[in-house]
């Protein structure tokens, strides 16, 4: 697996042992494994395409791909089948190149990096770096997410007010691509000022997954580290977390209360998500459920360590807590950080959440108004709705995410303070349009003042493409006259286009989302 030298960059090395590489899968529509395989995370999409092949190494994905251009057939790639949205299911796409073989956390010393490859999973790389050298990345919760759609969407989590974006810790990406010729070519990029390739480096930052090839192996070290120890190339994290959990019934959440809860939540990021804060060490999420399916959960976690832990997670909940007359439940613990990390986690959500999914996003800088909190209340409380995992997630966002210039990286959202998420999930395919519309009606009204969509202003800043809705695209759900790129990735996208015309001048790397060639 030792790769060649590529584009006059140093080749990788220090990958384990000199096993043999095993041939590549390929999985047709009469073996056993092929339903498996062609559907996601959302089992509302299921793709129909004449094979999946599980690769092991980037050799096998130039091959995979090559073989696939000369049959004339359309191409998607697969990490950790997290897309909520049809972009690898599509029914256009005929090869589907699956990455998930492809999951070693190893140390290259030529340059000076943990590798991670494309199909590890969340949960797998904080495994492989805390226990082999007591490092981590500010990764997120879902732990059966596959590293390769989410670093280069950005990534984050709950360390990131701490350690900022995943991406922020990207030193160099491999992407295999096909150019002008036709002719697949595989490349290192890396965020060194002098690199030619630098700005296919840049893409991969935050420009989202398929946009502009195959990306096979990330090269992960903090900006500022060096040296060949591997446990001081990327953040510690915390020996151990204060974590509480508080709930609140809809008995208690009256309009009046609802407002104060989610009106102190949000006041207090923005008050304490500034770079630097003292409060970058406490991570903080809000989830809303519908009525019919439980009422409102917080969870906090807290570097125990930081001084004034206990003092500081207090404060922070009598913040929340004040004036709303509620008594919510508190249960309160102290665990070791990786055991920590899985305590708000998430496997594959399809199988626990229903299966069927419909996501929405928002980044939002300052608190919502009393008419969009009012509009909150009454969708998740409403009687004609019987949705038990249709839900909104306000998440901790700020600190040293906002650190870094919005054009740094491709994550041009740099002054945020929460991170939304709304969703619906169901189980039966007859729900499909009464669950989707409910999501639809909630996030319309919620954003109605700018076109039914966060347009960037004082109050939200656009969404977030490891989220993706291709409602954002439809000008039945979005209104307001700004197209969804810049909803995404606002001045950045000229940039992003830039790069698909010269790494990907033939699209062949497209979805529903994805980034246009100029002359589109």
């Amino acid at each position: 697996m030792t790769a060649t030298t590529v584009d006059g960059l140093p080749a990788a090395t220090g990958t384990p042992g000199a096993r043999p590489v095993p041939d590549a899968v390929v999985v047709g529509p009469d073996d056993h494994r092929y339903g498996e395989l062609v559907r996601g995370d959302n089992y509302r999409f299921v793709g129909r395409p004449d094979h999946v092949e599980l690769v092991h190494d980037t050799g096998q994905v130039v091959d995979a791909l090559r073989r696939a251009l000369a049959e004339g057939k359309r191409v998607a790639v697969r990490s950790g089948g997290h897309c909520p949205e049809a972009f690898v299911a599509d029914p256009a796409v005929k090869v589907v190149i699956d990455l998930s073989l492809m999951s070693d956390v190893y140390f290259d010393p030529e340059m000076g990096a943990v590798v991670i490859e494309a199909g590890a999973t969340v949960g797998h790389v904080y495994k492989a770096l805390y226990r082999n050298w007591g490092v981590t990345l500010p990764a997120g919760v879902c732990t059966a997410v596959g590293v390769g759609g989410h670093i280069s969407g950005g990534g984050y989590g709950p360390l990131s007010r701490l350690h900022g974006l995943v991406a922020d810790h990207l030193y160099a990406v491999e992407v295999v691509h096909v150019d002008e010729a036709g002719t697949v070519r595989t490349t290192i990029a890396t965020r060194e000022p002098h690199d030619p390739n630098r700005a296919l480096w840049w893409a991969h930052t935050g420009g989202g997954g398929g946009n502009f090839g195959i990306v096979t192996r990330f090269w992960m070290r903090s900006p500022g580290a060096s040296g060949s120890d591997p446990g001081e190339l990327l953040p510690k994290p915390p020996a151990s977390l204060l974590i509480a959990m508080v709930t609140w019934s809809w008995e208690q959440c009256d309009l009046s209360a609802f407002t104060r809860i989610v009106r102190n939540f949000m006041a207090w990021h923005v008050a304490h998500s500034g770079v630097g804060s003292p409060f970058a060490g406490l991570f903080a999420s809000l989830w809303v459920r519908h009525r019919s399916g439980g009422g409102l959960t917080m969870f906090v976690q807290m570097d125990s360590t930081a001084p004034d832990a206990e003092a500081k997670l207090d404060a922070f909940l009598a913040a929340v807590d004040e004036g709303t007359g509620a008594t919510p439940f508190v249960l309160r613990n102290h665990l070791p950080w990786l055991t920590a990390s899985r305590y708000m986690g998430q496997g594959d959500s399809g199988p626990v959440l229903g299966s069927r999914i419909k996501t929405k996003a928002a980044y939002l800088r300052d608190v919502h108004t009393d008419e969009q909190i009012a509009t909150l209340h009454r969708w998740f409380t409403s009687e004609d709705y019987f949705g038990r995992e249709s839900l909104m997630m306000l998440n901790g966002y700020g600190g040293a995410i906002n650190a870094v210039a919005p054009a740094d990286t491709a994550s041009v959202q740099r002054d945020s303070v929460i991170k939304a998420a709304y969703s619906a999930a169901w189980g039966d395919p007859a729900e499909d349009e009464r669950h989707i519309a409910w999501l639809r009606g909630l996030y319309g009204e919620l954003y109605a003042g700018t076109g039914g969509v966060p347009v960037p202003g004082d109050l939200a800043d656009g969404s977030y493409i490891n989220y993706p809705d291709v409602d954002l695209a439809d000008p039945a759900h979005n209104t307001s006259g700004v197209p969804w790129h810049e909803l995404y990735y606002k001045d950045n996208y000229p940039a992003l286009q830039a790069v698909k015309a010269a790494w990907d001048p033939r699209d062949v790397f497209h979805h529903g989302l994805s980034v246009r060639p100029p002359s589109s």
